[in-house]
């Protein structure tokens, strides 16, 4: 990871760094990659339109919505035309919503599911409510009145409960993009990907359990998640292996183990292509800043 990257996007309280940050960011034109940060990010499209890519996914968007980011993760923009949004960046020292745990019941929604897309869409009332939160949040920020970080801790949270209850209802009603991970064989992918991730890793193995060939779960995973079954089981691997290096203080050759990687150099090879940073360094980092108050959490 390039040190000046780090510096800039990342959270260090070492460093001064602010545990929740808003700013505006331009997205422009062909391709925007925003540095990896080690904070969740939601962005806020109230105008355009465009592709979004996670990792190996591709989604696109439309406004008003809403675009999820979990740390250390890859995205990419490409939009026609310019687009000007509002981003919201915290670190799980001020929220702790990461790996299925929750100090918020809606997090797991908005963030940690590794079957779902990362776009809400939003109707306009819903719109509406959210430019407001965001304009809380940026008014705390910017006058620093008494409290002002609980303050902004409470119009998150609020924050992150409209945008579970509007992912909820698009889920319930069957419409939209975050409901078509209903499909028949993805949810029987997405029971049998928990039950088989530490041993399972080709997605070959998928598509012969659920009867299907792969070029079929492919294409099915293709169209409704816009993504791939090597990425879907590589993110279920990688959330259980950031757990264990968050809250545990099992070797790093052991944790490869878990998950069906006996080699462990080329275990942090998969681990740093997913998230740009070695695993010891993941866990050293992460560990530091915490100041190892997450070495208390029970294990997974």
């Amino acid at each position: 990871m390039d040190t000046s990257e780090k510096k800039e996007s990342w959270y260090d309280p070492r460093e001064g760094g602010e545990a929740i940050r808003l700013c505006t960011v331009c997205l422009d034109g062909p391709g925007t990659e925003p540095p990896r940060t080690n904070c969740f990010g939601l962005y806020f499209i109230e105008a355009g339109s465009g592709v979004f890519s996670v990792d190996d996914a591709c989604h696109p968007f439309h406004s008003p919505s809403l675009l999820c980011v979990v740390p250390y993760q890859y995205v990419r923009f490409q939009c026609e035309d310019s687009i000007c949004c509002r981003r919201i960046e915290f670190h799980a020292n001020f929220l702790c919503i990461e790996t299925f745990h929750a100090e918020v019941g809606c997090a797991g929604r908005v963030f940690n599911d590794p079957y779902g897309v990362p776009v809400i869409g939003l109707d306009v009332e819903i719109a509406a409510e959210m430019a407001d939160l965001f304009a809380s949040i940026a008014r705390e920020q910017s006058e620093r009145r008494l409290a002002y970080m609980e303050a902004s801790l409470a119009y998150l949270k609020l924050l992150l409960i409209l945008a579970t209850r509007t992912k909820d209802r698009i889920d319930d009603s069957c419409a939209g993009l975050a409901a078509s991970h209903r499909h028949p064989t993805l949810a029987s992918l997405s029971v049998l990907i928990e039950e088989r991730y530490r041993t399972w890793h080709s997605p070959a193995e998928y598509a012969d359990a659920l009867c299907v060939t792969p070029k079929t779960l492919g294409r099915l995973v293709r169209e409704h998640l816009g993504t791939t079954p090597t990425d879907l089981i590589r993110r279920r691997i990688m959330t259980h292996a950031k757990w264990q290096l968050l809250h545990t203080l099992k070797p790093v050759k052991e944790i490869a183990l878990e998950i069906g990687f006996g080699d462990e150099l080329y275990f942090s090879r998969v681990f740093k292509k997913a998230t740009g940073v070695a695993p010891s360094f993941f866990r050293e980092f992460e560990t530091t800043i915490r100041g190892g108050s997450n070495l208390s959490m029970p294990l997974d």
